[in-house]
């Protein structure tokens, strides 16, 4: 998918919510990852822009697409530096918060945004094709975390308690599951467990944790949902551009989101959702051991009163 023609707004005039954090931002060449670090950079941001300029299923890479947006965003008079390092590798996530370290010294906020595709019918699906998109969006997720989360610690522990904020990316197919990705599927849902457990832990560093879960027209989108991606006729709202999803993330990750820590957010279009994860339903107690029978009986009973399952992400 080629860049959008619309360039970056200007900085504002008044000092953004954002106005002197830095931010990094993985995945950030194309798609919603290069939206996100021009909403963050408009808003004052310093930002480290991460991506390994790869194809759409992981293959090639470049550092074009990183430098790209690293000179949109000077151009625009925002401050950015880029980072070509695997961030799913232990060297090239803690090289990627050294990055951010050495430049503007310190980091507030992480982004993890970086993933591609490889789909496939469970059946067909290769096991070199499970671990990859297991590897990109989980440990992906995973690292960059680990390492920021360590910085943060021993700034706490050195009585610089910070306000640090994690915003990680999940998808529809992590709430629901989507027909033909099962190992998109599955990574995104580990992204949710991640993202709560990673809010419990780093509280007390002064560091909140949140996820998100977009719809937008990106390079893994525009032809797996053609129909539903499509871009609108000229000067109708876009509702699937990335541009969109953006706000909410640069929220996220200032200090207007005070006490915003262990949610997860779908945001799509004009519209934001709070997504209310698990919570029990009909519940049944015997008091005592069921036999298969009882059991199945009371079970049957349980799912007449319950919601039934929301729909499979995509089956559109």
């Amino acid at each position: 998918m080629t860049a959008p023609a619309t360039q970056a707004a200007t900085p504002p005039d008044r000092p953004g919510i954002c106005a002197d954090r830095v931010v990094i931002v993985t995945g950030a060449g194309r798609g919603l990852g290069r939206a996100h670090a021009h909403a963050y950079a408009a808003e004052g941001a310093k930002v480290v822009v991460n991506d390994l300029g790869v194809g759409p299923d992981g293959s090639g890479g470049s550092g074009g697409p990183a430098h790209a947006v690293v000179e949109e965003i000077r151009a625009a008079g925002g401050d950015a530096v880029a980072h070509g390092g695997d961030i799913a590798t232990s060297e090239g996530a803690a090289s990627l918060v050294r990055a951010a370290l050495d430049t503007y010294g310190r980091l507030d906020t992480l982004v993890n945004n970086a993933g591609f595709l490889r789909d496939r019918m469970l059946v067909n699906l290769d096991e070199d094709d499970w671990d990859a998109v297991m590897r990109v969006h989980l440990k992906g997720h995973f690292l960059p975390l680990k390492y920021a989360g360590a910085y943060w610690r021993a700034e706490a522990k050195a009585g610089r308690v910070p306000h640090a904020c994690v915003v990680n990316t999940s998808s529809g197919a992590g709430l629901l599951g989507s027909v033909g990705q099962g190992n998109y599927s599955a990574a995104k849902a580990g992204i949710l467990g991640l993202t709560l457990v990673a809010a419990a832990e780093l509280a007390a560093y002064g560091v909140r944790v949140n996820a998100i879960a977009p719809a937008a027209r990106t390079r893994m989108t525009e032809q797996t949902f053609a129909d539903t991606m499509a871009a609108p006729e000229s000067g109708a709202f876009d509702a699937m551009a990335p541009e969109n999803v953006s706000p909410l993330v640069v929220w996220l990750g200032s200090t207007a989101s005070t006490g915003v820590t262990g949610r997860v957010f779908q945001a799509e279009a004009g519209r934001i959702t709070v997504m209310e994860g698990w919570r029990p339903g009909p519940t049944a107690d015997k008091g005592a051991r069921w036999t298969p029978a009882e059991a199945g009986e009371a079970t049957r009973g349980l799912l007449a009163e319950a919601q039934p399952p929301g729909p499979v992400y995509g089956a559109r």
